[in-house]
């Protein structure tokens, strides 16, 4: 560096500083400092809010069609019920007329071996129209359900009174059925009247 004292008068001395910085870019230095930093993603936080509503919307479509489905489901159960049961109530009058043609056949004279032919062909004749009868009805999912000699079953069965067990007879057994239980298409129509042997579980429904 040259002395001030050997310079021309009306001349200043020169700025190292200034020297030393000529040719220099100012902020060159800080921005080649860090080469490998990128600026941020100006669409990150869109994709971000996108991605959330995607996965929302996602979500919503998910259980409408859980929705839908149960909708489904539920209208077929409906229909077939609405279907398979519509006849309930004309199906309640058919077996009335079912268990009076049962009562009429029980009606006629025990079969003898000396019975008038005329009375066996009657017997006979209504037999074979209950026989046609029932097997009308089973087409339409109309079936009869003896109860006699069966474990009381509050499903099928409503006890009217009890009675002491005969011998031999387990408690709780249906000893008599003064009707059948009637189903349609699986479902109790109406229920046979029934007396039970004491002890089962039919007390409390006899009570």
């Amino acid at each position: 560096m040259s002395d001030p004292s050997d310079l021309p008068p009306g001349t200043a001395p020169a700025d190292d500083t200034a020297a030393n910085s000529m040719g220099t870019v100012p902020g060159a230095t800080a921005a080649e400092s860090s080469p490998d930093q990128s600026p941020q993603n100006p669409f990150a936080e869109r994709i971000a809010a996108l991605e959330a509503e995607i996965a929302q919307a996602r979500d919503r479509w998910l259980r409408a069609e859980a929705e839908t489905q149960n909708l489904r489901s539920r209208t077929q159960r409906e229909v077939a019920d609405a279907r398979n049961y519509a006849i309930q109530k004309f199906a309640g009058d058919v077996v009335e007329a079912a268990q009076n043609l049962r009562r009429g056949i029980e009606a006629l004279p025990a079969p003898r071996g000396d019975e008038d032919p005329l009375l066996v062909k009657l017997r006979e004749g209504f037999e074979g129209v209950e026989r046609s009868f029932l097997g009308m009805l089973e087409r339409h999912g109309i079936q009869r359900q003896e109860a006699q000699g069966q474990p009381f079953d509050p499903a099928l069965h409503q006890a009217m009174a009890e009675q002491p067990a005969p011998e031999g007879v387990a408690p709780g057994t249906v000893i008599q059925a003064w009707t059948p239980a009637w189903t349609l298409n699986g479902r109790l129509l109406k229920p046979a009247m029934v007396v039970v042997a004491a002890g089962g579980s039919a007390s409390a429904s006899a009570a």
